[in-house]
């Protein structure tokens, strides 16, 4: 899923969250998800290098 599609739920939360006066709520539940979808970025990033080091060791062994 790209950026968009984050982009567009979280202002769909913000909206209701305003509307039922839960602000809070959606400035925390904000910074959970960027720290969730940070550690997915950088997880699929290592997950990458190490198949690319599991390709390179097979061709050379």
């Amino acid at each position: 899923m790209n950026n968009w599609w984050y982009s567009f739920y979280f202002l769909i939360i913000g909206v209701v969250s305003f509307f039922t006066s839960e602000l809070v709520t959606f400035i925390m539940l904000g910074f959970i998800l960027l720290c969730l979808n940070n550690i997915n970025t950088t997880l699929k990033k290592i997950y990458n290098q190490n198949n690319e080091k599991k390709n390179s060791d097979a061709k050379q062994g």
